[in-house]
């Protein structure tokens, strides 16, 4: 992969702190596949650091995450199939990571976007943000990302969210649980890096043997559950009607 591949998503540390950014900004760091395949490098790079004990997974700029790349979809023959594979490659590296995870959360986490933020351990965002799954609304499934939101919320929750579609302000979704913390939007990256350095702070086999332990308890169908629901999602993106829809959409 080229350097400028790579700097789609970047790997700094300070200290036992490690930061992954998704690095987008002119895309609201929407999934594209390039995005994607810089984000596994960097995932399997902070696996092998002994020395973090706690990781930040940030979006340059003016959102999170806006989801997957929706164009690519309706451009690239094939793309679909790729993007959504590894999506649920990089939720279920980012979920084994050894250290805990905290999504900062600025402004938008949408489909996909909202995904990445429900697998990592903790969540940060402010009352306004816009969170949500929207993908019904645009004639997508959110296939992939369900089994996630059902472990960070419950059955019955997740399916309120999935099937409604749309979006959340970042104070419902702490009322729902699927954030962790709220936080002024000013003051969202001090939240999060006082709430990293607490982490970190713990014993590193303490923390890494409970992380492998809580990983265990997800159940050993999780990684079936996610690979079969980026084919349900592959399948349903591909169909006349989510083209149709997303052309409209496109078009407004």
């Amino acid at each position: 992969m080229t350097d400028s591949a790579m700097n789609l998503c970047t790997l700094e540390t300070n200290g036992p702190v490690a930061t992954i950014t998704l690095n987008r900004p002119d895309a609201r760091n929407a999934l594209s596949i390039d995005l994607l395949d810089a984000l596994l490098r960097r995932l399997d790079e902070l696996a092998t650091m002994p020395d973090i004990n706690a990781a930040i997974l940030a979006g340059a700029g003016r959102a999170f995450c806006a989801g997957m790349d929706l164009k690519a979809v309706l451009d690239e023959p094939g793309a679909p199939a790729r993007l959504l594979t590894r999506i649920a490659d990089a939720t279920l590296r980012l979920r084994a990571l050894p250290m805990p995870t905290i999504a900062r959360v600025n402004r938008a986490a949408i489909g996909g976007g909202c995904g990445l933020m429900c697998v990592c351990d903790f969540a940060i965002t402010h009352d306004d943000a816009k969170i949500g799954y929207p993908e019904v609304d645009l004639g997508v499934c959110p296939a992939v990302v369900a089994p996630w939101l059902v472990r960070k919320i419950g059955a019955g929750a997740a399916r309120r969210v999935l099937l409604q579609g749309g979006t959340m302000s970042g104070a419902r979704a702490h009322e729902l649980g699927l954030v962790t913390a709220l936080a002024p939007a000013e003051e969202l990256d001090a939240a999060t890096d006082k709430l990293a350095q607490r982490i970190a702070s713990g014993g590193p086999t303490a923390l890494r043997a409970t992380k492998r332990w809580l990983n265990e308890l997800d159940g050993a169908d999780l990684a079936a559950q996610v690979a079969k629901g980026a084919a349900i999602s592959t399948e349903v993106v591909t169909s006349d009607e989510a083209r149709q829809c997303l052309s409209r959409a496109f078009a407004k």
